[in-house]
């Protein structure tokens, strides 16, 4: 009886014990500049595992809800981004400091080309060179904003994709199915939308997709998307973009 009974008590621990682990805690924690102390404001706070995001406030202070051993990824521009695991202290203790580190940005040399124009729009508008663009609409918006002839160079890259038995794109999917459901779900959260609405360095979608960000440029050009558009869109566009690049990757594979 005693030994039932021990048992009985030892499992209800366990099984309470599993249920809180799993419950998410609401933690909270300050950003500030790792030289002078400051704090920062609007700084970018995501949780990898919940794909769920917020900003710090003027006082440079955030809350969110977490688990034990959860990543949070913490970017601000002109700073080092940084990633913070979430610790049984930090859940104890609900509030923790976060120091980021600012970069030593180098500008880079640019070329300013001067164009000799009459002041006549329909004159001038045939002088200025434009890039023909060759996307019209990405999943998930209201709008088109690109516009233009179909590029050469893009349709054949997605020609030899298809046709091309190794697939291109496969080497960049194939094996990122956890990810790319990651990236679908950031949609999902308000606050994460307009966080990556607002953002144009592509680290967080380079970061959920497990790539660095300078291979999101050519995974975007292997799926037919103009330069104008890569070097142009928000995170959110670009988020958009991938994904249905990808679910044409899908239709693709399934076909063939």
């Amino acid at each position: 009886m005693y030994k039932f009974i021990f048992l009985f008590a030892f499992f209800s621990f366990v099984f309470v014990n599993a249920q809180t682990a799993d419950k998410p805690n609401r933690v909270k924690g300050t950003v500030k500049d790792q030289t002078n102390l400051l704090p920062l404001a609007n700084v970018h706070i995501l949780n990898l595992n919940s794909v769920k995001g917020g900003l710090t406030n003027e006082k440079g202070k955030f809350e969110i809800d977490v688990k034990v051993n959860d990543t949070l990824y913490i970017s601000y521009l002109g700073y080092q981004s940084i990633k913070a695991i979430v610790t049984n202290d930090w859940i104890k203790n609900e509030t923790a400091d976060i120091k980021l580190t600012a970069k030593s940005i180098a500008l880079e040399e640019i070329t300013v080309y001067r164009y000799n124009l009459t002041g006549y729009l329909q004159i001038d508008a045939k002088h200025i060179p434009v890039k023909d663009d060759f996307r019209y609409d990405i999943q998930g918006l209201k709008y088109g904003y690109e516009s233009g002839g179909k590029s050469t160079s893009g349709v054949n890259r997605v020609l030899g994709s298809i046709f091309n038995p190794a697939d291109a794109l496969h080497s960049l999917f194939g094996k990122k199915g956890k990810e790319l459901r990651k990236l679908r779900e950031m949609r999902s959260d308000d606050a994460t939308r307009l966080l990556l609405e607002s953002k144009f360095d592509r680290e967080m979608i380079a970061v959920m997709l497990g790539v660095d960000k300078s291979e999101l440029p050519e995974i975007l050009q292997r799926c037919n998307y103009s330069e104008s558009f890569i070097n142009s869109a928000n995170d959110l566009q670009i988020l958009d973009a991938v994904n249905d690049c990808y679910e044409e990757h899908r239709i693709l594979k399934r076909r063939n």
